[in-house]
């Protein structure tokens, strides 16, 4: 059995936020910016690199 990839704990349900259509990129951009997911992690939900606004 392959080991499940390790999530961040918020993400879960930043996915289904979006997944629902109730948060856009632009608010899974801001949870990677509050530190709620990883840059990898928006990758993975969003499915385009994330680029900071810095």
């Amino acid at each position: 059995m392959a080991a499940s990839k390790k999530h961040s704990p918020r993400f879960e349900t930043v996915k289904g936020y979006f997944d629902r259509g109730t948060w856009s990129k632009a608010f899974v951009a801001r949870a990677v910016g509050l530190g709620h997911i990883t840059a990898d992690e928006y990758k993975e939900i969003c499915g385009e690199a994330y680029l900071s606004k810095e």
